[in-house]
């Protein structure tokens, strides 16, 4: 069996491979055009192990139709292993390959292709939705510097009118144009976008039992499923907390404590959504809600609204694992040994 450690760059890649049978040890340079013909002429069964990074979905192709393995890992934990402040492709290649021979890689779960496109979709209206709340600021800025504060009812057919009436003139009026014409066009692709994502939430057994925990539609639903994959992974819901980034960073040592802000380590996306629809859910939801009041008042209405996304997503990850509904999930600990929900 062959063993690559895979430095994986855009425009080429730095091999070290080991022959298991032979103990044969190469090393070389593989650049973009070469890399095809380079792991098709590698006789199997081939192991390629390389760093989790982006852009990489053309390569993941290619060894699946050639029927080599491919390992990908955390690139944090991989940098972690190495104590030496030499960096360089070679020993990261190296490096590479002593972690997969040695039984330390610290390999992670690769979603299908399916789950990747759901992503896209996904994520292509998280950037639309970003981009259409800019035009939106830039919009209440013009209606600003002409002393109209509408706030939110500026984006009824009334403040659409009145947008529309503004003495502006010069560049100001183009931009006033323009923006709304993106608007428009951002508000019809978005509205296109919706459709497609509740329609794959419908196919989607997990999103569809998500969607019913009140405050969650089928876009956080479907986000959530296609994000964490398979729930199997995670043995608690602490791991699915830290997994999405929402436990708190610490800093703690000689017996003194220090909790800091959340790690914000995981994927921003769906945090994003979850801080959302947490705000929906605390306002249906008796207990969300009154724990949501206790730390407004303590602290800080921000804080309430990341903590709220804390409790919901541990609410989602029960009822996914146990396949239940909100009402009738165990929300910690043990699921044999019921407790009041969270």
């Amino acid at each position: 069996m062959k063993i690559i450690g895979c430095d994986f760059h855009p425009s080429f890649q730095q091999i070290a491979m080991v022959d298991t049978e032979t103990g044969e040890q190469t090393e070389r340079r593989v650049t973009l055009v070469e890399a095809a013909e380079f792991y098709r002429e590698l006789p199997g069964p081939v192991r390629v192990g390389m760093e989790a990074c982006g852009n990489t979905l053309w390569f993941e192709r290619l060894l699946a139709e050639l029927g080599h393995e491919l390992w990908l890992g955390d690139a944090g934990r991989i940098r972690a292993t190495e104590v030496r402040k030499q960096k360089t492709d070679r020993r990261d290649a190296e490096l590479l390959l002593r972690l997969m021979l040695e039984n330390r890689f610290p390999r992670l779960w690769i979603p299908s292709l399916e789950q990747r496109d759901l992503r896209q979709l996904l994520i292509h209206r998280h950037k639309l939705v970003g981009m259409r709340r800019q035009v939106k600021n830039q919009l209440q800025h013009l209606a600003l510097n002409q002393g109209v504060q509408q706030k939110r009812k500026l984006w009824t057919q009334a403040g659409r009118k009145l947008l529309e009436e503004l003495p502006l003139t010069g560049w100001t009026a183009r931009r006033r144009e323009e923006l709304l014409k993106l608007l428009d066009g951002l508000d019809c692709s978005i509205g296109e976008l919706d459709d497609a994502v509740k329609e794959a939430a419908e196919k989607d057994p997990v999103a569809q039992l998500l969607d019913r925990h009140p405050g969650v539609g089928p876009i956080t639903a479907l986000a959530f499923a296609v994000t964490l994959g398979d729930i199997h992974r995670f043995a608690h819901s602490r791991q699915v907390v830290s997994y999405l980034g929402l436990n708190p960073s610490e800093h703690s040592s000689g017996g003194r404590q220090r909790m800091g802000k959340i790690s914000k380590q995981g994927n921003a996306m769906v945090r994003s959504l979850l801080v959302e629809a947490g705000q929906s859910a605390a306002r249906l939801v008796p207990e969300l809600k009154r724990a949501y009041q206790r730390l407004k008042h303590r602290k800080h209405s921000a804080v309430a609204k990341v903590m709220v996304a804390r409790k919901l997503a541990v609410r989602l990850y029960w009822m996914w694992k146990t396949q239940q509904p909100s009402t009738a999930t165990r929300m910690q600990g043990s699921p044999s040994h019921p407790v009041a929900a969270v």
